[in-house]
């Protein structure tokens, strides 16, 4: 159904897009969320803010600094992304979600598994 008119209620609150919409909506600044939840088990949720489309790197390190899981390294559009991490193979303790932008951009969270 496609509909030729509609109706504005709130006009101070109402934006008109000219463009690409992804352009209009894409994040001002680099971020890394806070996980949620944390302390988790066995998962957490991660929401990233990325400014410029490129390579991104999402990894979890151990408190001894190894890498012990992946949970992205692709290229990723600019925007807001979710990401889960699945710990049931792990074991309790502090890990470190470390993130790599191409833009240069690095944010490190630590979070606690909890089983």
């Amino acid at each position: 159904d496609i509909t030729d008119s509609f109706i504005i209620n709130n006009v101070p609150m109402a934006s008109i897009v000219v463009g690409d919409i992804g352009d209009y909506m894409k994040p001002s600044e680099f971020a890394l969320k806070s996980a949620y939840p944390n302390p988790f088990n066995p998962t957490t949720s991660l929401d990233l803010s990325i400014v410029d489309a490129g390579l991104v790197n999402v990894s979890i390190f151990n408190v001894l600094g190894q890498k012990v899981d992946e949970l992205v390294n692709s290229y990723m559009n600019a925007g807001y992304h979710t990401m889960t991490w699945d710990a049931t193979n792990f074991s309790s303790g502090m890990y470190f979600v470390k993130v790599n932008a191409a833009s240069g951009d690095v944010a490190v969270q630590k979070i606690m598994l909890i089983k």
